[in-house]
């Protein structure tokens, strides 16, 4: 509407300018202020207009943000993923990924935390739980068996021995025995937690090699990083999330998801069950490679 406004105002400015010219006499007045101000409102600039409020944010809260839905729509206004819009409001709760996050000014030591509320979240499947400690409140991914109450430890510390960590706790892969079922894995350390963090899901840790650990991710997939990367031990919480019922065609568009084509398609030979090797395995180690020696 603004814009319209600028644009009528200034072809009523320039129909006056054009008329006054033709007259005998001074030269008419320059463009007031006014006009040059909303002349830039009536371009074609691309405007971000549908970029969630949270993205924007740069101090963390524990409050929930308003979202804006973007109905699969870029910044351009063309579809770009089909299959979404609607559904009901949402909004988001600024999950802090990294586990091993020191507060301002305190000492790079371990520390433990309280678990104050488990709960719902609606923009993931798992479960989310809000902890304390210190002088902060911060969200985290829940695990499995996570209840308020709880204290929970973050610790950097690889020592001889294995640790004895229980679920919820946040280790070095270095410092947790073979074995041990984990989440919420990091691929490089200090960047969060970017595996492992669906509901339901769970890694293993299968063995330790020259300062590097393999862990087997929840496709059997292998994957190698350093030893210093921080994990979860447990699974993720909300195991019975892939054993919902949706039951109707309104509940999807409650969730935000719109149908897509109802003509029958004919299943190709894509739909079988295959058997395939596995994958190999994905390396996040740059290890110095060896040159041959003549």
């Amino acid at each position: 509407m603004a814009a319209g406004l600028c644009r009528a105002f200034g072809a009523l400015l320039l129909s006056a300018r054009a008329r006054l010219s033709a007259l005998p006499g001074p030269p008419p007045p320059p463009c007031p202020p006014l006009a040059a101000a909303c002349r830039g409102l009536s371009g074609s600039a691309p405007r971000c207009t549908t970029d969630p409020m949270w993205k924007c944010r740069v101090k963390y809260t524990v409050r929930p943000v308003g979202m804006k839905k973007t109905g699969g729509r870029d910044h351009t206004g063309r579809i770009r993923v089909r299959g979404i819009g609607g559904g009901h409001k949402r909004r988001y709760r600024m999950i802090d990924f990294q586990r091993l996050r020191y507060e301002e000014g305190a000492p790079a030591e371990p520390f433990t935390e309280k678990v104050i509320s488990v709960r719902y979240d609606p923009c993931r499947s798992a479960d989310i739980a809000l902890v304390a400690g210190g002088n902060r409140k911060r969200w985290i991914i829940a695990t499995e068996n996570m209840q308020p109450g709880d204290i929970i430890q973050n610790s950097s510390h690889i020592g001889r021995m294995a640790v004895l960590a229980k679920e919820g706790d946040a280790h070095p892969l270095g410092a947790l025995p073979v074995g041990t079922l984990i989440c919420n894995l990091e691929s490089h350390p200090g960047k969060g937690a970017q595996y492992i963090r669906a509901a339901g899901t769970c890694g293993v840790l299968l063995r330790k090699v020259n300062g590097t650990a393999i862990v087997q991710l929840p496709s059997k997939r292998q994957m190698q990083v350093l030893e210093t990367c921080i994990a979860t031990v447990g699974r993720v919480s909300n195991v019975d999330h892939n054993k919902r019922v949706i039951g109707k065609a309104g509940r999807n568009r409650w969730l935000g998801k719109r149908p897509h084509t109802g003509l029958w398609h004919r299943k190709g030979g894509w739909a079988g069950r295959k058997i395939k090797p596995l994958p190999p395995m994905k390396s996040y180690v740059n290890l110095p490679r060896i040159t041959a020696q003549e």
